[in-house]
């Protein structure tokens, strides 16, 4: 039986990417990405979804409820090396996003109990930063709203991967929930590639090969993991952004190698 196609093409325009629980076919992750030109602005409310927003490039003024955070994030780009300005907004509350300047953001949201907590301004200075792998599986990791910080179902996380390396590698997956082995997580790639008419390669896959999709993505390009091994690769002359958005049943990121890839960790070279 075919597969849909986990690969959802860039859009030009003001919608740079969407993903809805329908469009994607599963019941837990969401994702919008956002160019907003000066003075635009962005209204989010939705009474059962959290969201996490993140000012992916230039600056915003946020209003979440009865908060006011003015001038957030200043980052010229996603490939800069400093970690994003974000916010946290529960189930329930009003959201509105206003660009100063050319500005460009992300919606990430997921199932959440109606102002179970009050919003939350996330700076650069909360996010733990690290490096991740080493030669040429080195990545460097900003976690934005890890499983340690309060949410109902979000986690959100941004990789950047040099020229050449390969990412989410060895291949793993958290697509059973079998804790404290494995959670089950839906999940996005929201990629971007510098310079921008490059391209990344992405696979899913199963161990039983009932999933299994290869993709040349292009800056922009979203790929859906509802389930399986997801690694990404990167070609010389590149480099790799991803942000990815996951959520499921329970709010815990544990994963599965593949066993086939997993002597590589234990490997001196």
């Amino acid at each position: 039986m075919s597969q849909p196609d986990l690969r959802v093409r860039a859009a030009a325009g003001r919608v740079a990417a969407e993903v809805t629980p329908a469009s994607a076919g599963w019941r837990h992750v969401g994702f919008r990405a956002l160019r907003l030109a000066d003075g635009e602005a962005e209204d989010w409310l939705q009474a059962e979804r959290e969201c996490c927003v993140v000012v992916l490039a230039g600056v915003v003024d946020i209003v979440a409820g009865e908060q006011r955070w003015p001038g957030v994030g200043g980052r010229a780009g996603v490939f800069d090396g400093q970690a994003p300005w974000a916010a946290y907004i529960p189930a329930g509350c009003p959201l509105r996003v206003v660009a100063r300047g050319a500005a460009e953001v992300a919606l990430c949201s997921a199932p959440g109990r109606p102002l179970s907590r009050p919003p939350r301004l996330i700076r650069p200075q909360d996010m733990a930063q690290s490096v991740r792998g080493q030669g040429a599986n080195t990545r460097y990791v900003t976690d934005i709203l890890p499983q340690q910080a309060e949410a109902d179902s979000l986690l959100v996380v941004e990789v950047r991967t040099p020229s050449g390396h390969s990412s989410s590698y060895p291949p793993h997956k958290h697509d059973r929930d079998a804790l404290p082995a494995e959670s089950l997580l839906e999940e996005t790639y929201y990629h971007r590639v510098s310079p921008a008419q490059g391209f990344v390669f992405q696979r899913v896959y199963t161990d039983e090969r009932d999933l299994d999709q290869s993709h040349a993505v292009e800056d922009g390009d979203v790929v859906l993991v509802p389930r399986g091994y997801h690694p990404v690769c990167v070609p010389h002359g590149y480099e790799s952004y991803y942000l990815n958005v996951m959520a499921g049943p329970r709010r815990e990121w544990r994963f599965h190698n593949d066993p086939a890839h997993e002597w590589m960790l234990s490997s001196a070279t």
